[in-house]
């Protein structure tokens, strides 16, 4: 498998992990759903523009898409995660954790 095949894998699970169909990404990336399936597929070769806009959209860091490494912390990832969200994200994101903390238990608090 080369460099290609490897990081249309890691594009495929991170957009179907985010539940985002190909079309929306490419919506989002502004290419064509023709052009991610190929990218995916590791048939075509993207702009460095086009590679940041997808590492941006799944959320995750150029390494992990490029080399399948990810050198960032879970609290370094849930910090970028959080700069991204809009005001309105986070105030929703807050309401969620105010619900779910009581009932996860001491997990390590």
């Amino acid at each position: 498998m080369n460099i290609y095949e490897e990081l249309g894998q890691r594009i495929t699970h991170e957009r179907k992990k985010l539940r985002l169909s190909r079309e929306k990404l490419a919506e989002l990336v502004n290419v064509s759903a023709y052009f991610v399936g190929q990218l995916e597929r590791g048939k075509r070769k993207m702009s460095f523009d086009t590679l940041v806009k997808i590492s941006d959209i799944l959320h995750v860091s150029l390494d992990y898409l490029v080399k399948g490494e990810s050198r960032v912390s879970d609290e370094d990832e849930l910090d970028t995660l959080i700069e991204r969200c809009s005001p309105q994200e986070k105030a929703l994101i807050v309401d969620v954790l105010k619900v779910s903390l009581p009932h996860l238990g001491n997990m390590n608090r």
